[in-house]
């Protein structure tokens, strides 16, 4: 369950999913294999030369707008294969690809002009669903752990994994194992106890306190921002933006992340002080349309200590954690000395390298604290064991709102993923640190948690999620 090579989510696939041969005549198609070639490379010089001779940024998608987009892509993904061509005709070429580090799949189209040297004139990429045809056989549990397990021993033998992965099924774990170093410099390895920083995996707890003051009559989703928030800066937010718009992203309050943030990245303590940094904003969209916001996030969480007089780390501790029996996930401040808290790796081009300097002061209602892998299962069955929401609520919680893409949606704090078989939950990354929780209705829950940059969790996460029954 991830959001693509953003934040932001390895098998061969059966031999009726072969493409059919490519016309050599195409001017498309040559030019896609030359992307290709040289996009798998990773090479920044390979790639430059390539786009000097036949292909400029600005008629490209996002993903690859820019050579440092495009290594970024080229190194989450370990590269594409290709697995069918859907459309070739001689000025535009599109095909289905899977990347070769995971079982994320991508539509690529590509157009070019007619006469020679057939320049492209336009570049799509975007993630999509694995399709029908292209889907990994489903295994018997026993044969998916065992899939597992030698995909986690592949991934670690490349320096491409490091962290855990527990996979339960009512409760009951089936596989819990903990790979690579918390501290590489002291040789400290990783445990099931290892704190891992989660990232916007605490919008789930966020969004969980706010749902039980809901059900208890101490706040409602129509409420606009302003009743709660008496004194916020911006008028114009107080007043149309509601919880439910905080809870689902569709507030339009934007980001906290840019040069501002940078420059005050340690200065910020409180929830308070984001407020009185971001507070005067006007909105960026009007409220309704979906556009993720970490500042959403962090006025919930001031709207929770508002509402129930205690702090937002207080709150969540009294609803979540506590019931939950979640004794080892919180948020400190990074200069406090937490046992097991391991240290984040990130890297772009050479050795893994500390995060440390990208850290926030501490973790906040939009993310940034750490958890274990045992934690969040435990948050999982108490969720679905109604000990932190009750069954309506719980509904409200995890069912989808708004559409992220296909077959996803976002809930309030929880992505709902659907297909095969229905899964809830939410992903978390930054430099140095990914994770991602899965519960489904298939009475599976999957926690990947890594002390690695985006996308690995979320890798082994599709991976054996992919291959477990459905029942």
């Amino acid at each position: 369950m991830r959001i693509w090579w953003v934040v932001l989510l390895v098998v061969a696939c059966s031999k009726d999913a072969k493409s059919p041969p490519v016309p050599a005549e195409s001017g498309a198609s040559q030019q896609f294999a030359g992307w290709l070639a040289a996009f798998n490379t990773a090479d920044q010089a390979k790639l430059l030369a390539y786009h000097e001779q036949h292909f400029p940024y600005d008629v490209a998608s996002d993903d690859v707008k820019s050579v440092e987009n495009e290594l970024g892509l080229a190194r989450g993904t370990g590269g594409f294969e290709v697995r069918k061509v859907e459309e070739s005709t001689p000025t535009k070429h599109t095909v289905v690809m899977k990347e070769k580090a995971s079982e994320q799949h991508a539509r690529v189209s590509i157009e070019v002009e007619a006469a020679p040297p057939h320049k492209v004139t336009r570049f799509e990429i975007h993630p999509i669903p694995t399709p029908d045809d292209l889907q990994p056989k489903r295994v018997s549990e026993a044969e998916a752990i065992v899939a597992l397990r030698a995909e986690l021993d592949r991934l670690v033998a490349r320096d491409a994994f490091s962290g855990a992965v527990l996979v339960a099924k009512h409760g009951k774990t089936i596989f819990a194992e903990a790979y690579g170093m918390a501290d590489r410099a002291q040789k400290i390895k990783n445990t099931l106890d290892t704190k891992f920083r989660i990232g916007s995996m605490n919008k789930m707890f966020t969004a969980a306190t706010t749902l039980r003051l809901v059900q208890e009559g101490k706040l409602a989703r129509d409420t606009p921002l302003g009743k709660v928030l008496a004194d916020y800066p911006n008028k114009q937010v107080a007043t149309k933006v509601t919880i439910h718009h905080l809870l689902s992203h569709t507030g339009g309050t934007g980001d906290i992340f840019g040069p501002k943030f940078d420059e005050k990245r340690r200065e910020l303590r409180t929830l308070e002080d984001y407020v009185k940094l971001y507070g005067d904003r006007e909105l960026e969209v009007e409220p309704g349309n979906f556009q993720y916001s970490n500042y959403g996030f962090l006025l919930l969480g001031v709207a929770i200590a508002k509402v129930t007089g205690k702090s937002y780390y207080d709150a969540v501790e009294e609803h979540v954690f506590e019931p939950a029996g979640m004794t080892a996930t919180a948020s400190l401040p990074e200069d406090d000395k937490v046992s097991d808290r391991s240290i984040g790796y990130m890297h772009e081009t050479g050795p893994w390298v500390p995060n440390t300097d990208t850290l926030p002061f501490r973790g906040t209602s939009a993310g940034g604290g750490y958890s274990t892998v045992g934690d969040l299962a435990r948050f999982g069955d108490a969720l679905v064991n109604h000990k932190l929401v009750d069954a309506a609520h719980l509904k409200l919680l995890t069912t989808g709102k708004v559409d992220m893409g296909p077959r996803m949606k976002y809930a309030y704090g929880f992505t709902e993923s659907s297909g095969p078989v229905r899964c809830f939950g939410h992903s978390g990354g930054a430099p140095g640190m990914n994770g991602d929780l899965a519960i489904c209705d298939s009475g599976y829950t999957i926690v990947v948690l890594a002390n690695l940059d985006p996308p690995v969790a979320n890798q082994v996460s599709d991976f054996i999620a992919a291959r477990l029954p459905l029942r």
